[in-house]
């Protein structure tokens, strides 16, 4: 009798594992599927290169007007702008001429309200205006006037430097106003009813660019910035004869992709499952930013949560019994992620965030398939990245025809930062699949602020340049 309980023991742990597998394979890529992946992406960005194909493409390509880099003779003090996400920050950017590559920077970051995210644009960019006279007050230069880059980490429609009409928001921002309008013109506006100061508003900036500025400035192979945090999003230097939107057809100039847009004209269909369709579902912005939603920061924590979720109830995790906790959409942050997979050796860690989570009782078996969940949730996200920007050097590579590219991108964004192996699932995915492009990661040390500032001052150069 007691071999046959062993048995039936066994027997049952295997049809357990078993079924758990199941659920998670829907969730790993092979490398034909990441092929498929960079071969969709390429195409996406032809399209939306293409004149003709523009409107209808989901990757947007986006002019940015920025085509040049720092080459150290800038000078003057800058203010930068930086909204991206539910902090804002003002910053004062100090830059000199005998210091090259050396820059001297203060700053403040300020909450975003809810409120202010979902109201109107006039209480949004008021708020933004406050937030600039606090800080010029704080740095003793009240009522100073100086030149500000702005960088702005949604999509825009860029005709030039210092004019951006915004596409849509993401992120959760919802200000009514603001889409289809000049972002510039709405800051502008904000300043002139604060009646306190006047500011040369020169450069309106996506994040993305910003971090490909300042590592530019390190190192001058860097040709392509990439977000990977709360949102996710590239840019590139694209040869200017393959931009139908802009006139002129010599050098470069840099592209904002928008990728996160990618797969919402279904591209992604056949590897989206139904846990992504459930966040895709209760998200702000439901059938939008299909890309985004696989890869980033605001979203992998609740795929983990809609798995955690299956597995629950179809009793193969925690006896099969729901905490409330667990039931409350957004309640297990993506910072668990970095937290569980960052723990090696112990379960302590886990145990302490399902203990948050209302789940008192769980065993030593269920912290194990949790860390396992995490770790395929975080690996595809990484791997559908890399799929992604193996697409972009490839294309650099191509349009230089070239055998072979040595280029480095600038990486900037928490989750690619704080995750234990987000970084290294994402390199070996890009080496894999472009294997003709040498690629070197680096850091950016405050992109999206000293990035605004580096463009703005670069800008100011050649335009004081123009007028002598």
């Amino acid at each position: 009798l007691f071999c046959v309980s062993q048995r039936q023991m066994a027997f049952r742990l295997a049809i357990q594992h078993a079924g758990r597998q199941r659920i998670l394979d829907a969730l790993r890529l092979s490398q034909e599927q990441l092929l498929d992946v960079k071969r969709r992406m390429g195409e996406e960005m032809n399209r939306g290169l293409a004149k003709e194909s523009h409107d209808q493409a989901t990757v947007k390509m986006l002019p940015t007007f920025v085509r040049s880099m720092p080459d150290g003779t800038e000078s003057g003090d800058f203010l930068a702008l930086d909204l991206g996400g539910t902090n804002f920050r003002v910053l004062l950017v100090r830059v000199r001429r005998w210091k090259r590559r050396s820059v001297e920077m203060h700053n403040k970051i300020y909450a975003i309200p809810q409120e202010a995210m979902q109201g109107t644009g006039e209480e949004l960019f008021d708020h933004i205006v406050h937030c600039i006279a606090d800080f010029l007050e704080y740095m003793g230069m009240k009522g100073a006037s100086l030149p500000l880059g702005f960088t702005f980490s949604f999509p825009c429609h860029q005709s030039k430097l210092d004019q951006g009409i915004l596409l849509k928001w993401t992120k959760g921002f919802k200000a009514t106003g603001c889409e289809g309008e000049d972002v510039v013109t709405l800051l502008k506006d904000a300043i002139y009813r604060k009646e306190e100061f006047d500011l040369d508003v020169v450069a309106l900036v996506n994040d993305t660019v910003g971090t490909m500025m300042t590592c530019g400035y390190e190192d001058p192979l860097c040709e392509v910035g990439l977000i990977v945090g709360t949102g996710t999003n590239v840019c590139y230097m694209e040869e200017m004869q393959n931009m139908e939107l802009v006139d002129g057809g010599e050098g470069k100039m840099c592209v904002n992709m928008e990728w996160g847009a990618f797969g919402d004209h279904g591209e992604l269909d056949d590897f989206s499952t139904d846990f992504d369709k459930a966040v895709d579902e209760h998200s702000a912005n439901p059938g939008k930013q299909t890309y985004e939603k696989m890869i980033s920061g605001m979203y992998l924590g609740e795929i983990v949560r809609n798995v955690l979720l299956e597995f629950t109830t179809k009793g193969l995790l925690f006896r099969g019994k729901l905490s409330e906790r667990l039931k409350t959409r957004g309640i297990f942050e993506t910072k668990f992620l970095s937290q569980i997979e960052s723990d090696r050796l112990a379960l302590r860690q886990v145990r302490s965030i399902l203990q948050h989570l209302g789940l008192t009782s769980s065993t030593c078996d269920d912290s194990i398939l949790v860390k396992e969940v995490c770790s395929v949730v975080a690996c595809r996200a990484a791997q559908l990245c890399g799929a992604g920007l193996a697409a972009v050097v490839d294309k650099i590579r191509q349009n230089r025809n070239l055998p072979e590219l040595k280029i480095t991108v600038g990486v900037d964004g928490t989750l690619y930062k704080l995750h234990p192996h987000f970084s290294n699932f994402m390199h070996e995915t890009v080496r894999d699949l472009a294997p003709q492009c040498k690629v070197t990661f680096i850091q950016s040390e405050d992109g999206s602020g000293k990035g605004a500032a580096l463009i703005t001052a670069v800008a100011c150069r050649i335009r004081d340049a123009g007028q002598r």
